[in-house]
């Protein structure tokens, strides 16, 4: 139990970790020039890779993962997600061909399945709730710090050595971040793991899902909420490509520019909705549900105007760095409020349903959402298609205030250690 007396300490090693999981994730987008060229992928190839290979893998993972780790050892749950990812990000440098990529993506993604649900459900338990926002807000600072990260080491290392030896790397360097947490018993508090729940059925387990829905009224909600953000994402996959179309912007330029912005306002992001949100939550009526609404309520009227002001003015640049800001700075609030509304030994499944419908629906969703019927529209001739789509999906995002705002009113109390679901898992 010593490990967890220094909440500090397991939190930043959690970040390296996460921040590992999002630069193997995102290396194939930062060498995609290298490796279509040398596999002979066609566009349609690399977009299976990157999207449905990716989402299908990870968003059932991450419901199964999260299921085992709230009934077995979450450590070891982590410990064996890091050593089939890296195993299989190091098989990806050794592929020849789009089979073996498919193969070895896919159990990339199911590995890194199992580290978000079973880190949140670990940091919930080891922080107190009026810090836990801010924990949670750093964890995910591990999304922005890999993506910047991976098109720096393509840039660097790869350059220097290659896709394959720096994949090849990057799996060696997980091995050795994963056998160490094998060493780590996880002695949960009583309260947080009740024996029956630790070795039922995982369809009794599932059940319990929807009981914990009907038992929590403010966790639908929020997490339909928390989806709706998402697609702020999947407008951010296709920036580039209008910005460079529909604005008439230099292409090199604007990629630069994306990167850092996305880089330096979503950290910011994580960051301030973390902390921000935890103190903001105890004065505010609606707590962190309340705090969400704000943050749209600022961000929303910014995005919006991004999409029609002049291309680099101050308010074209502050539209784009609040669509950066946004998501990111909803993942604290949000999983610290589904968290306290989630009986302990639910929580890990909970997150883990969370980032399957995430996945599901706004990533892989809107991503072929936005193709689709940016295709469509140009091929009737519409003379901004992306531009009306792009506006849709901020559009979207925003919509997520309804929920939140069901979620603020619908608030009560974290539940109490003792599940009330319990009768459910027999």
């Amino acid at each position: 139990m010593g490990w967890k007396n220094h909440p500090r300490a397991v939190l930043a090693a959690l970040l390296a970790v996460h921040v590992l999981a999002h630069i193997d994730r995102n290396m194939l987008l930062g060498f995609s020039p290298q490796v279509t060229r040398e596999l002979a992928l066609s566009n349609a190839q690399y977009g299976l890779l990157t999207g449905a290979v990716w989402v299908l893998s990870f968003g059932v993972m991450a419901v199964v993962l999260g299921s085992l780790a709230d009934r077995f050892s979450r450590t070891w749950v982590m410990a064996g997600g890091i050593l089939v990812w890296s195993a299989c990000t190091a098989a990806s440098g050794a592929a020849q061909d789009f089979g073996q990529m498919v193969a070895a993506r896919f159990f990339v993604a199911s590995g890194e399945a199992a580290l978000v649900p079973a880190a949140i459900s670990l940091l919930t338990e080891i922080f107190p709730d009026r810090r836990r926002g801010g924990a949670i807000g750093v964890f995910f600072m591990g999304i922005p710090l890999g993506i910047g990260f991976s098109f720096v080491l393509a840039g660097t290392l790869g350059a220097a050595e290659g896709w394959r030896t720096t994949f090849f790397l990057l799996g060696a360097v997980g091995v050795a971040c994963a056998l160490p947490l094998l060493l780590l018993p996880d002695r949960r508090a009583a309260v947080a793991a009740p024996a029956p729940a630790q070795r039922t059925p995982v369809r009794a387990h599932l059940r319990a899902v929807v009981a914990t829905l009907r038992e929590a009224p403010a966790v639908a909600p929020t997490i339909v909420g928390f989806v709706l953000v998402h697609m702020a994402f999947a407008g951010l996959a296709f920036t580039q490509l209008w910005l460079v179309r529909e604005r008439g912007l230099d292409a090199a330029t604007i990629a630069r520019q994306v990167g850092m912005l996305q880089l330096a306002f979503g950290a910011l992001g994580a960051l301030v909705g973390g902390f921000v949100g935890d103190g903001a939550a105890r004065r505010m009526r609606g707590g962190h549900a309340g705090f969400i609404l704000l943050l749209l309520a600022v961000c929303g009227p910014l995005m919006l105007a991004y999409r029609f002001a002049a291309p680099g003015s101050l308010l074209f640049y502050a539209g784009m760095c609040a669509g950066f800001f946004l998501p990111l700075a909803t993942y604290g609030p949000a999983n610290a409020l589904i968290q306290s509304q989630t009986p302990p030994h639910m929580r890990s499944t909970m997150t883990g349903v969370t980032m399957m419908l995430i996945n599901l629906f706004a990533i892989a969703g809107g991503n072929l959402a936005v193709g689709a019927v940016s295709d469509r529209l140009a091929a009737g001739a519409h003379a901004a298609p992306l531009t009306a789509v792009l506006l849709a999906t901020d559009l979207a995002a925003l919509a997520s205030a309804f929920f939140f705002l069901r979620a603020a009113v619908r608030g009560r109390a974290p539940l109490p250690d003792a599940p009330p679901v319990q009768a459910v898992l027999h």
